[in-house]
């Protein structure tokens, strides 16, 4: 009489509760168990530990009698071993499933496990293993601007004795971990289950946060709506050395953008968002706190993502109390699904527009990006200026203050491995910002601005930075 056997297949990246649990309901059934682990070329980009390792953890396990690669199909496999039962967890029965053809023609069944598994792999990956990769530093650039980590050090150092306002448009950034589930046979849209959720300070908020991290006291000035968004942040942005000023308007929500993440990636995004500039009575309110205090700052920062915060009278006012003040003033203005204009900023010490920011403030699609970049000087009249190129990293052009001559030189990406670009800029501008702020020269800041940045996409999330995450890769 031919031995029954229980089946299971998967990925297993990490052997979890979870899958024990399936495991030992699997066993039980017929008291012989195979599981099928998917290789490295079926699994592809789901596979994030190699294929031995997975197999030998699988192998560990008490419940299982034969362990098995699946390295041409699942359908082959299925055909070599005709188990009487093949077992899934209950997230999968109600899609279709590819077992269930092959193993009719031998009188197998499909059966779903009892119970909930509430996470995955990819969750406890994410927590527990923390895979540090080295940043690829820019060799030559810093032989060319004689840069010497040790006084990055120093620099990052400076950044307690800083006292910053950052002004701009606050945004909760609400994550969404999702499991495809195939196509609804109703009307073909894409099924999900959601796994987990995590909601993020974003905005100029995360720029606030990395800069208290940094250890510089932060005064941040923004709006929110009178709901619970204003509530999180609160919460959120209640450290010893920042103090949120958070201007509440009945009229508008509390900007929240929401991403559907799986493996890594966005699916889509919704946001719910309100774009009209604030009352005049809110900007006088702003100003009248702002000027009482305006003498106690090293470094004003403008975070523009214009939501509304940020309006022209703001930019203005503050400009011309900052120059009378001789406070060092930069900006950024996001043009990515809004309209936006770096250069309603005037005067700045530095910009930190992307190519298609800058491009679109000098109306400028045909020249390249020196050219580019002179032309949206004269039209902001910046001192420095960084043009971020994505995934080719950034130009800097400056002017020599010594003999007037301009200068450009380029830094590319610095982390090859990148988990999460979301926050990638607004790290880049802060740490620019401190740098300049703390004395460092152009080259200097851009440089620990681009550190920031290949650490900060290294991580899942818009999560705050701290001078020590910068300081471990010096």
């Amino acid at each position: 009489m031919k031995k029954k056997i229980t089946f299971v297949s998967g990925n297993f990246n990490i052997l979890h509760p979870g899958h024990l649990r399936l495991l030992k309901f699997a066993k039980s059934i017929t008291g012989y168990l195979i599981v099928a682990v998917t290789s490295n070329k079926i699994a592809g980009q789901s596979a994030k530990i190699d294929e031995k390792l997975r197999v030998e953890n699988i192998r560990s396990c008490s419940y299982v009698d034969k362990v098995v690669l699946i390295n041409k199909s699942l359908k082959k496999t299925l055909e070599k071993f005709r188990p009487s039962i093949v077992v899934k967890g209950r997230e999968y029965e109600n899609i279709n499933n590819e077992e269930l053809d092959i193993i009719k023609k031998f009188n197998g069944k499909l059966i779903f496990s009892s119970g909930e598994v509430t996470f995955t792999s990819q969750d406890l990956i994410e927590k527990e293993i923390q895979i540090n990769k080295s940043l690829n530093f820019p060799k030559n650039y810093l032989l060319n601007h004689k840069i010497n980590l040790k006084d990055l050090k120093k620099i990052l150092n400076k950044f307690k004795k800083l006292n910053v306002a950052i002004i701009g448009d606050l945004i909760i950034d609400h994550y969404l971990f999702c499991q495809p589930l195939g196509m609804s046979q109703e009307d073909n849209s894409l099924v999900v289950k959601e796994s987990s959720e995590k909601s993020f300070i974003g905005g100029a908020g995360i720029v606030a946060l990395h800069a208290a991290g940094m250890g510089s006291k932060i005064d941040f000035f923004t709006v929110a709506g009178d709901d619970e968004g204003y509530k999180f942040a609160k919460k959120k942005l209640n450290l010893r050395n920042l103090r949120p000023y958070i201007f509440r308007d009945k009229q508008r929500p509390t900007t929240i953008k929401k991403r559907y993440k799986y493996d890594d990636k966005t699916m889509f995004r919704s946001s719910r968002l309100y774009q009209n500039s604030i009352s005049r009575e809110l900007e006088n309110k702003f100003m009248k706190l702002f000027s009482k205090k305006i003498k106690n700052y090293d470094l004003i920062v403008f975070s523009d993502f214009n939501y509304g915060f940020v309006t022209q009278n703001i930019v203005d006012r503050v400009t011309s109390l900052a120059k009378k003040n001789k406070i060092l003033i930069v900006a950024d203005s996001q043009s990515s699904s809004q309209d936006g204009n770096i250069c309603r900023f005037k005067k700045m010490n530095l910009i930190t527009p992307t190519e298609r920011e800058a491009r679109l403030a000098c109306r400028n699609n045909e020249d390249g990006l020196i050219v580019l970049a002179d032309k949206l000087r004269e039209e902001c009249l910046a001192e420095n200026i960084i043009i971020k190129l994505g995934q080719l990293g950034l130009i800097i052009d400056v002017v020599n203050k010594k003999n007037g001559i301009k200068e450009t030189d380029k830094i590319g990406v610095l982390n090859n491995y990148p988990k999460d670009v979301v926050g990638a800029g607004d790290s880049l501008l802060i740490l620019s910002a401190l740098s300049l702020a703390a004395g460092a020269d152009p080259w200097e800041s851009t440089l620990l601005g681009s550190i920031a940045s290949g650490v900060q996409v290294g991580k899942s999330g818009n999560t705050p930075l701290t001078s020590k995450d910068i300081a471990a890769h010096l």
